[in-house]
Parts: C-alpha cells; structure tokens; sequence
C-alpha cells in the first residue's frame, strides 16, 4: 500500500512540476512529458500487476504492440462506434497473449488498471488546466502564493 501511495505521489509531482508552464494538449505533444508519462505508467502497471523480472520482460514487449495497434485504430477511426469497436477487436486479441504471461485474473486486472491510470491522468490534466487558467486570469492584481492563494500587492 505505501508503494502505491508513492507512486500516486510522483505522479501528482511531476504533473505538478509541468504544469507551470504547458496546458493538457501540449502535454502530451512534449517528448520528454511524454517520457514520463510512459515511466510513469509502467512503473505503475508493473507495481499493480506485480511483475516479476522474467513477467515484464515478456509483457512489455508485447503490451508496446498491442499499444501501437490501438494508437493506429485512435488515428484511423472517424466513426466513434466503429472506433470503440476496433478497440475492443484489439483487447480480445491481446488477451490470450496477456493470459499467458499474467494468468487470466492478472490480465484481467490489467485492462482495469491500464484504464485506471488513464482516468487519474485525464483527471489531473483537467487540474492542471484548470489551475493555469485561474492563475493566468488573476488580474495581475497581487502575487501567487503556495496554496494558489493570490497575496493583494
């Protein structure tokens, strides 16, 4: 439980060090945020799952094709039922790879957990916008404090 806590803490952490000075989009256009984005989840995948050394050498590599396969299916898909069926048809068909490497329980644990970080990082995205653009409309009136409190001048 402490592990998890610590990892949730650097991700809020390096979230917050980037948040100063990009929004959600570009985010996820800068390399390097994109970098730690990527050490962070497998760090995080990896933790959840509890992968063993010989586990994730086996996983990673096939979970980097199932993750550029549904990259191609978010490109190429205009139709949103179309595009969430075509992620589905990737999900069933790395499931029996993940099956034999995770177990059937694991790699069900995966997709939730894969879909879990997913969220919390959309959701910390959206605070950190949003705390840019209260900061960026404070009028110029006074000096941000730590807390986002706005000290008058």
């Amino acid at each position: 439980m402490k592990k998890f806590i610590l990892y949730l803490s650097l991700i809020f952490t390096v979230f917050s060090a980037t948040a100063q000075t990009d929004d959600a989009a570009t985010t996820m256009q800068n390399p390097k945020k994109e970098e730690k984005i990527k050490a962070l989840y497998v760090a995080y995948i990896t933790q959840q799952l509890s992968l063993t050394a010989d586990e994730a050498q086996k996983f990673w590599p096939v979970h980097s094709q199932y993750e550029a396969e549904l990259k191609n299916v978010n490109v190429n898909n205009s139709n949103e039922i179309d595009r969430q069926q075509s992620v589905l048809n990737v999900k069933k068909k790395y499931q029996g790879n993940f099956i034999k490497i995770l177990g059937s329980e694991r790699s069900n644990n995966f997709y939730r957990q894969d879909a879990e970080f997913r969220k919390k990082l959309v959701e910390r995205l959206k605070q950190m916008r949003q705390r840019k653009m209260e900061n960026g409309n404070n009028g110029g009136g006074g000096r941000l404090q730590r807390g986002g409190r706005v000290k008058p001048q």
